[in-house]
């Protein structure tokens, strides 16, 4: 990465080849901006985040941003104008399986090379970041029931959010009543949380979903599989599957999948089917018996010491900005090469967010079979949106466009950082699980919690997500770490945020010193000895993937 500096860092350029530079803070019109050896005067305001053309160029001109076709320009444009929707369209390279293009050259991870992180041993070998009891529902019939225990065992044994809303919401209805002004009331301190009483159980997980019976049986197969995976992660100590009896995803075929996926499977595994019930009462009452019993059992299990080549990492970016592959991404990124040069497993997914920066990751895949695979997903994965009127170039949103990533190469080549630069040694398809030490790649939609479900389901035991407008969100079975791309942001949002890497921008830090402080977090996290703010929020998103078009 160049950087071109004036006394105060104002503007990047991100490679030699760009004829487009990042503004790094607000610049006004007017303002004079020296890159190689050439004035280029701001014909507008450009903001913080956003673009602006050093040339003057043509309709149908090229616009390279990382060092490569990011857009064409739509109409003439003049050297210091702004980019914009109106002026740029997506446009990405065409790409190819050419043979092993790549020569890693790998961190220096002296330091982290001793380091251990203190997790879940499983009888298989694997090692978890936290120990957790899953609640699944095999149909969305049994989502009620799952709610009903939730509230139960969360309060009872502790592991409630909070109940600060329930005391606001009866200091505001008191002073309704009393005819005061409700505007003038504080959310003041949360009661204190009642105690936990299995001390090496992180939390009580349920899974509640829409799946299970109604649509195809295509989805019923792959919901299926996804709920295995979560059955079998090494971050879930034990199960509970609650089943009405009737659906189309009945036990036998999620039992069988479980098996497929792991034959020496011996976690405690409880099945309650509505159906075979008495009542409803019943149910939920042998449920919570048995599953008190399960947690008695897995808590015996205690954190013990593990090389950091067992620690699993998803990497993924929402709420995405102008600074996201400028800052956190490659910080990111610089994290995920440490570990793979640990031995540990980073996986890259949201494909739709890979469109433009193909060429570069299949020149980094270590043989034309993993080349093949990539190519064959992301081709039939966009065929699938085209046949609707869509396609990958309509991934960026409206917060992506405000803040800057115009198109959908931009916020691809960006998005891409975060897998690193270590060589591509696998690539999985939706729920299949991650095996090869190393990066892998797995087929999930850029949606948010899509993406994340489908990251825990191949196998990351912690979740890192930079954003840089701010997304509350995370996973119920792999903890998840926000990573701020600016610090207006981690300021701002400071109750979900957990790292800030808006030191880059500012010149503070570089990006390897951020990769090294993540990582650092991460082997804490893993430990235990910090609980992310995901975790801690009860950010226990979930949304399985139906294979249709969802970017």
């Amino acid at each position: 990465m160049i950087q071109e500096r004036t006394k105060v860092q104002t503007y990047l350029q991100i490679h030699p080849n760009d004829n487009v530079l990042v503004a790094l803070q607000d610049l006004l019109a007017g303002t004079t901006v020296i890159t190689k050896s050439r004035e280029v005067i701001l014909q507008q305001p450009i903001g913080a985040k956003h673009k602006f053309f050093v040339n003057d160029m043509k309709a149908g001109d090229e616009v390279i941003m990382y060092g490569t076709l990011v857009g064409k320009v739509q109409v003439p444009v003049s050297k210091g104008e702004l980019m914009t929707t109106a002026n740029t369209k997506h446009a990405a390279e065409s790409y190819a399986y050419k043979g092993f293009q790549h020569r890693w050259q790998q961190p220096d991870v002296s330091k982290f090379k001793a380091r251990t992180f203190n997790g879940y041993k499983r009888s298989d070998g694997r090692v978890g970041t936290a120990n957790y009891w899953l609640f699944i529902p095999t149909v969305f019939c049994e989502n009620r029931n799952l709610d009903v225990i939730k509230e139960a065992l969360h309060k009872e044994l502790g592991y409630a959010v909070s109940d600060k809303y329930n005391h606001f919401t009866r200091q505001v209805f008191q002073a309704f009543k009393e005819g005061k002004d409700i505007e003038q009331i504080d959310l003041g301190p949360s009661s204190n949380q009642r105690e936990r009483y299995f001390k090496n159980i992180d939390g009580i997980k349920f899974l509640n979903h829409q799946g299970g019976c109604g649509g195809t049986r295509q989805d019923a197969s792959t919901l299926s599989s996804l709920l295995a995976a979560y059955a079998d992660h090494p971050n879930v100590g034990g199960v509970t599957v609650l089943s009405l009896g009737c659906q189309h995803l009945q036990v036998e075929y999620f039992l069988a999948d479980l098996k497929k996926r792991n034959p020496s499977f011996d976690k405690p595994l409880y099945v309650f089917e509505q159906q075979q019930s008495q009542s409803e009462e019943e149910l939920i009452c042998n449920a919570i018996k048995k599953t008190f019993l399960g947690l008695a059992e897995i808590n015996k299990i205690e954190r013990e010491p593990a090389p950091l080549r067992e620690l699993t990492i998803g990497v993924k970016c929402g709420g995405s900005d102008g600074f996201s592959g400028i800052s956190a991404n490659p910080a990111v990124g610089c994290a995920s090469d440490l570990l793979v040069a640990l031995g540990g497993k980073v996986l890259l997914a949201e494909f739709p967010e890979l469109c433009g920066a193909e060429q570069e990751l299949i020149d980094r895949c270590v043989n034309e079979s993993v080349a093949e695979k990539f190519i064959h997903l992301m081709e039939s994965y966009n065929d699938l949106a085209k046949k609707v009127g869509s396609g990958f170039h309509m991934n960026p949103s409206p917060g992506n466009i405000k803040d800057g990533l115009i198109t959908d190469a931009i916020k691809s080549t960006g998005a891409a950082r975060k897998g690193g630069t270590s060589p591509v040694v696998d690539v999985l398809d939706y729920t299949e699980p991650v095996t090869k030490p190393g990066l892998s790649l797995v087929c999930t939609p850029g949606n948010d919690v899509e993406a994340t479900t489908g990251k825990a389901a191949s196998g990351a035991t912690l979740i890192l997500f930079t954003t840089g407008l701010g997304t509350p969100t995370g996973n119920p079975v792999a903890p998840t770490v926000k990573i701020s791309t600016n610090t207006g942001l981690a300021s701002r949002m400071s109750d979900i945020i957990d790292i800030d890497t808006g030191g880059i921008i500012r010149g503070e830090k570089t990006i390897e010193q951020m990769g090294e402080e993540i990582l650092e977090y991460c082997i804490k996290a893993a430990s235990g000895e910090i609980i992310p703010k995901a975790v801690l929020l009860g950010q226990d998103d979930f949304i399985p993937w139906k294979r249709g078009v969802s970017l």
